[in-house]
């Protein structure tokens, strides 16, 4: 495979006067960017103040809408807030200038993390995702629009440390900036960076393929599909943040999800969206979509198909019906001495009743529950009726009874036995019996997703009932004992359970209305206060601010707090990475979150590893957007040097035959190798770690990292011959220098150099170990090497053998 030029890098510009054009070059920039960050504190001042004394434009008042004001402006100015102070490292990172028109100087942008106007409210910096910054991402030698020349500003701290030209157009320059040209292209410079453990943006790197997808519409599912080091991960986060910027008012109000593989793949990511002055944006993993779990073990591959098959949609359907019960013969219960009795037909038609509800099981129930209460109510009615009665008719019978006693009595028999009044007061009284709710929970449960899913995996009659559908050997794959843990293919049936469930909101809306009558009594009391102190003359302040200061419910929750502990928040977008690996009832939980169908679907199919994962892009969405997403391929790898990409594609074009690998842009680097070593010298690792860390130490305080991605079967030798090496999928693994993760763990990551341990047990520990081990090579950003005991796969034929 032959490294790929990129055209928009051009060759490093000489001169002879160099070091004199870069001194002031960066005289010149130091300059402008000292004006930029003075003007961040500007705002940033001001935006701290707004927060803490409230906006000097928000008028005072206690009515509804002024309250809403101050809340809303208030909030804007904490998000403000939280934006200017996330972008401080390298604010400005480029600058454009436009080709000269008959001897009229061509405009000068510079291009930042976010826009900023000066005290005239002329442009400062102009924020990356502005149609106006666009050339600097899409311009390339052979297409540059009106750029004469692109610059890269580098930036420590506050100081410009370095500056790289690309000129399209020389004579398009003013003479004064022809004498100014420096550097070397800013991308192969980024792409030789170590490792820091957490990726960075892409922002002043940004290529024509990456901002495609970046500004590609809202509207829709985008496929974003693109192998090893393409930069479909970070163009992804980018288009989020570019998507906030222009359809803030959908998009702050809605959210924006992104769902990751794993917690360390999502804590790797964690800072690209803030550096990019976007913090209002929720991460998960498919185990934490559910509120109120956080689910990280993976079932075995048999079970973890079978969970997420479309068959478990059913499964749980049927589960919850098999819970919406009536008595074999009738309801009988004992209570205050009485037994009350519901014959059959009257159960049977209040479940009908019920169920014909177009509504979850939870809500259905409180109809059921009314039904059984009324036909109790009324079966008590009717034995105290008789109690009175019967007396009375056999003195009636004996012709002792008053004419006008007898009158009153068949005036009685003519009313109803219980008024609205009556009835209501009934059942308030049955249902405080606790027998009573018992008999009636027993056939109609208020149930919750844990304790259904629970009492199914528990009870194999249970799963018998619901899984008709199901084999003896599938039904055997799901009992578990009481007490394991959720594992990560639980959490959409944990989902779906909760869409057939529901939830019974009656104490939540009392709750409110509580709520509500308490602040209304507290600025009530507040004007009181006001009134009787004289304030109210002074227009100091208005009973609700008084209020408020006595009422402190803590920092007001952003969209994403709000969003992430509601199950049934619909997000504006959403985005998906490593898509390939979620199942179809994993996908089910994700288009509940988006009714819009407004996402970003980016992976990676050739590295497909989960065997309830997709095959096709379109296996898994033609279901909810039938023939309506489109995809847009990434072809370029920036990441792995052409010699590891070499031995990948060997692999790829056995497991994945119609699967094109991308084309690698860096030709740097020593080749891969392979290096035997029998498992019984394992223990000699730290030897072979030791001389890996030595290639790739960077002088960089903090850079360089290395991994040891291993087969299961070799997983616990190897961490007993690095036991003070951090392993697993933990965020201290980020931070470590050395980390030893499985093929899982690893996706989404990448290492200056990576040791691939038993590549033939990796290859045949799953029904996808090909693609696996596809995964484990092209995590490496400059080393590969690769450990075995006994001949190495054909597929890595093309390896070098160690000396």
């Amino acid at each position: 495979m032959r490294a790929r030029q990129v055209k928009s890098v051009p060759e490093r510009i000489s001169s002879s006067d160099a070091d004199g054009a870069r001194e002031a070059a960066t005289r010149t920039e130091q300059e402008y960017v000292t004006r930029v960050y003075d003007r961040l504190d500007t705002e940033r001042d001001r935006a701290a103040d707004e927060l803490r004394t409230g906006p000097a434009t928000v008028g005072g008042g206690s009515t509804f809408q002024a309250l809403a004001e101050r809340q809303s402006a208030t909030e804007e100015a904490a998000r403000r807030l939280a934006r200017l102070s996330a972008v401080e490292r390298a604010l400005c990172f480029g600058r454009i200038d436009h080709r000269a028109e008959d001897d009229v100087p061509g405009d000068t942008f510079y291009i930042g993390r976010i826009g900023l106007r000066d005290e005239d409210r002329e442009p400062l910096l102009i924020d990356w995702r502005a149609t106006a910054a666009r050339p600097f991402y899409t311009a390339t030698s052979g297409s540059p629009g009106t750029l004469a020349r692109r610059r890269h500003l580098h930036l420590r701290d506050r100081a410009v440390v370095r500056i790289d030209d690309e000129v399209f157009d020389l004579e398009g320059l003013a003479e004064e900036d022809r004498s100014t040209i420096v550097g070397e292209a800013a991308l192969l410079a980024t792409l030789r960076r170590g490792r820091t453990g957490r990726m960075g943006d892409v922002v002043a790197t940004i290529q024509e393929e990456q901002d495609q997808v970046i500004r590609s519409g809202l509207q829709g599912v985008l496929v974003v599909q693109g192998g090893p080091g393409t930069g479909k991960t970070v163009a992804a986060l980018h288009r989020a943040a570019y998507l906030l910027y222009t359809h803030r008012d959908v998009l702050e109000r809605r959210g924006v999800l992104v769902v990751g593989p794993n917690a360390t793949f999502m804590r790797y990511i964690e800072q690209v969206l803030p550096g990019l002055g976007e913090t209002d944006v929720a991460l998960s993993t498919v185990g934490g979509l559910y509120p109120g779990v956080r689910a990280t073990d993976a079932e075995p591959p048999s079970v973890a198909v079978l969970k997420g098959d479309l068959r478990m949609a059913e499964l749980i359907e049927a589960a919850v019906r098999d819970r919406q019960r009536i008595p074999e013969d009738a309801l009988e219960v004992e209570s205050d001495g009485m037994t009350l009795r519901v014959d059959h037909e009257t159960c049977l038609r209040a479940r009908d009743r019920a169920r014909a509800l177009r509504a979850p099981h939870n809500i259905q129930r409180r109809l059921y529950v009314h039904e059984l209460l009324d036909a109790l109510a009324l079966n008590r009615a009717q034995q105290y009726d008789r109690m009175t009665d019967e007396p009375l008719e056999d003195i009636a019978a004996s012709g002792g009874l008053p004419a006008w006693l007898k009158e009153l009595i068949d005036e009685a028999e003519e009313e109803p036995l219980l008024d609205e009044a009556d009835l209501k007061l009934s059942k308030e009284n049955l249902w405080l019996d606790p027998s009573v709710r018992k008999a009636i929970d027993a056939l109609w449960p208020e149930l919750s997703p844990q304790g259904l899913l629970t009492s199914l995996y528990t009870d194999p009659d249970a799963l018998e009932r619901a899984g008709a559908h199901l084999s003896p050997t599938e039904r055997h794959l799901l009992h578990r004992p009481a007490g394991s843990p959720w594992t990560v293919s639980d959490v959409p049936l944990l989902d779906e359970a909760a869409e057939w469930l529901g939830q019974d909101d009656t104490a939540d809306r009392a709750r409110r209305r509580a709520a509500e009558a308490d602040r209304a009594a507290e600025e009530l009391y507040a004007r009181e206060v006001i009134e009787s102190t004289g304030l109210a003359e002074l227009e100091m302040v208005d009973a609700a601010t008084l209020a408020d200061r006595h009422h402190d419910d803590g920092p007001p929750l952003t969209t994403a707090e709000r969003a992430a502990a509601d199950r049934e928040w619909a997000y504006g977008h959403v985005i998906v990475d490593e898509a390939q690996e979620l199942s179809e009832m994993a996908w089910r939980t994700v288009m509940r979150r988006v009714p819009t169908r407004s996402l970003t679907v980016v992976g990676d199919i050739a590295q497909t590893g989960s065997a309830a994962g997709a095959r096709s892009w379109g296996q898994m969405l033609d279901r909810y957007v039938p023939g309506r997403w489109r995809e847009q391929r990434l072809m370029v790898n920036y990441r792995t040097p052409a010699a590891i990409m070499r031995v990948a594609a060997d692999l790829l074009a056995a497991v994945a035959p119609d699967q094109i690998p991308p084309e690698p842009v860096r030709d740097d680097g020593p080749p891969p190798r392979a290096v035997r070593i029998a498992p019984e010298e394992l223990p000699d690792l730290p030897d072979l770690v030791r001389s890996e860390l030595a290639e790739i130490d960077t002088g960089e305080r903090g850079e360089g990292r290395l991994a040891l991605i291993s087969s299961g079967r070799r997983y616990p030798a190897v961490r007993s011959a690095l036991p003070d090496a951090e392993a697993g999928a933990t965020p201290e693994a980020l931070d470590a220098t050395v980390v030893v993760l499985t093929t899982e763990e690893a996706k989404g990551l990448e290492f200056d150099s990576v040791i691939v341990v038993d590549p033939a047990g990796i290859m045949t520990e799953s029904p996808r170990g090909g693609q696996d081990l596809y995964v484990a090579i092209t995590r490496a950003t400059r080393r590969l090497t690769v450990v075995h005991d006994n001949d190495l796969p054909p597929t890595l034929a093309a390896l070098t053998p160690a000396d």
